[in-house]
């Protein structure tokens, strides 16, 4: 049976794990507010200019260029966005659990099939220690995420599926929904699939084109591709920030009811204790009397 002692050091250590996991989520939800802006403003830019890539993009395009050609599949790069902590409940845990998945059923008997883009250090430590093929890796970023470490992804990438090497990117990722929620997405990065509204062509002669349609397109591509991984990096971060807080605030609630729990144990204990020693008083006082 634990002693008064013990249950004491036991509340006091809950309480300072408390007071940690307290002011982790005070971090978590400043740090959040500032990463939800960013997401925010990200989003409309990412989408606006993606519209106008497929509004420029000729069906010549489609049928040259090296980021819409549609090859045959022989490698494929799977890039796996974590986090760099955890602490965050099951964001990492998840992502992972449906990367594997993934990846399992891509690869099938061919285990050179997929190699993987590690972006955060839990999926590289889970992926490196295991059976899998780590082609690249980037940890450290999200302390401070940069648009610098967005950019060396970004050339990381197109460098490789443009000299051959990969015929297909596949991102990974927890896109940013709320607070309290987060939606694993698998997205293609490369090649780019264009779905072509009707009429589209039709709609071009509204426009002039300065200095010409093909010159504009191929200014706009690489833009496009770069603002796509800052998004991806910008939801991740996101939700993992919101991951952490709810995470922490699910920590900061059980830690009371555990010490609510101690401290009532610990009273009983101390009234047995209490009771106890008078049971002995009054028995010693009893054998004095009857001598």
């Amino acid at each position: 049976m634990a002693t008064l002692r013990d249950i004491k050091n036991r509340i006091k250590g809950v309480k300072s794990t408390q007071q940690i996991t307290k002011a982790m989520k005070m971090v978590a939800a400043a740090r959040l507010r500032r990463a939800q802006e960013n997401v925010l403003n990200a989003r409309p830019y990412a989408r606006n200019i993606w519209q106008t890539l497929s509004h420029l993009a000729t069906e010549n395009d489609l049928k040259t260029n090296p980021f819409f050609v549609q090859r045959e599949i022989k490698k494929i790069a799977c890039v796996i966005v974590t986090a760099d902590r955890g602490l965050c409940g099951a964001f990492n845990s998840n992502l992972i659990k449906e990367a594997v998945r993934f990846i399992d059923d891509e690869r099938g008997n061919n285990h050179d099939r997929v190699h993987l883009f590690c972006v955060g250090k839990k999926g590289f430590d889970f992926f490196s220690k295991r059976n899998y093929n780590v082609y690249y890796k980037n940890i450290g970023l999200f302390s401070s995420l940069k648009y610098s470490e967005s950019l060396s992804i970004t050339n990381a990438l197109l460098s490789a599926y443009l000299d051959g090497t990969f015929d297909k990117v596949v991102i990974i990722y927890n896109e940013f929904k709320s607070i309290i929620q987060q939606k694993i997405t698998i997205e293609q990065f490369l090649p780019i699939t264009l779905v072509r509204e009707k009429n589209v062509n039709n709609n071009q002669s509204n426009y002039i084109f300065e200095p010409d349609q093909k010159s504009i397109f191929e200014y706009m591509l690489p833009k496009h591709l770069k603002a796509q991984i800052w998004r991806i990096l910008l939801e991740s971060n996101a939700s993992e920030l919101g991951a952490r807080m709810t995470a922490m605030d699910n920590a900061s609630t059980n830690a009371k009811e555990l010490i609510r729990t101690l401290q009532l144990k610990y009273n009983k204990e101390r009234q047995a204790a209490i009771t106890k020693e008078l049971l002995e008083i009054v028995a010693g006082a009893n054998a004095l009397q009857a001598n």
